[in-house]
């Protein structure tokens, strides 16, 4: 199949999305890890990428940016893994709520910023309301661990939101909640996080 390397950003949620969807396709791959706060690291990371942006992967000559795209390229890559569901209409609900999250839910994102220090506690920006809703909507639809059944690229997106809430003590109620917290105690996620807390900023420094 050829080598899978992974471009990853310390703290990038959008990069711990794509190292869950990979973690999920059973591909082995190595991580190419920049600094973002770095002046020296960021240097380089515009100078490999001209939009200074990650993740990317690239995998025989061929290089693929952003999260969802990446996510669509492994999908197609080990199609027998079933990232995506099996049935046409819930393939397409299951793309749809990636893109939800991938283009939406600005106000979470500028009123709870992601990181991964140890937990605040705050009541819920006002005017994160109507989207903390939205995301209680689609959450409580889950149908039990993970949101169609099997583990899927849904699950790796919304992951990484679910830990954001958590992080400043939002944890959402009923099915939502359970989701929630099936997301949270997942272990390909724990790994990941792990990873991005620990592995990354080492690899990151040993790169400059």
């Amino acid at each position: 199949m050829g080598s899978l390397v992974l471009a990853v950003g310390t703290g990038s949620t959008w990069a711990m999305r794509a190292a869950l969807v990979l973690a999920m396709s059973g591909l082995t791959w190595q991580e190419q890890v920049f600094d973002l706060e770095d002046a020296k690291s960021l240097a380089r990371l515009k100078r490999l990428a001209p939009a200074g942006l990650v993740p990317w992967l690239e995998h025989d000559g061929v290089r693929v940016h952003d999260s969802l795209a990446i996510a669509e390229y492994v999908h197609e890559l080990c199609p027998d893994r079933q990232l995506y569901p099996v049935s046409l209409a819930e393939r397409a609900q299951a793309r749809s709520l990636c893109a939800e999250l991938h283009a939406g839910f600005r106000q979470i994102r500028s009123l709870l910023p992601f990181f991964l220090g140890a937990p605040t506690r705050i009541d819920p920006p006002v005017a994160a309301v109507g989207e903390l809703a939205r995301l209680q909507e689609i959450w409580s639809q889950a149908r039990g661990p993970f949101y169609f059944g099997e583990a899927g690229i849904v699950d790796a997106f919304y992951a990484v939101m679910a830990y954001r809430l958590a992080s400043y003590g939002i944890l959402l109620p009923g099915q939502a909640g359970a989701y929630q917290q099936a997301l949270l105690s997942w272990p390909l996620w724990q790994e990941t996080l792990l990873k991005a807390r620990l592995q990354w900023p080492v690899a990151a420094r040993q790169s400059q």
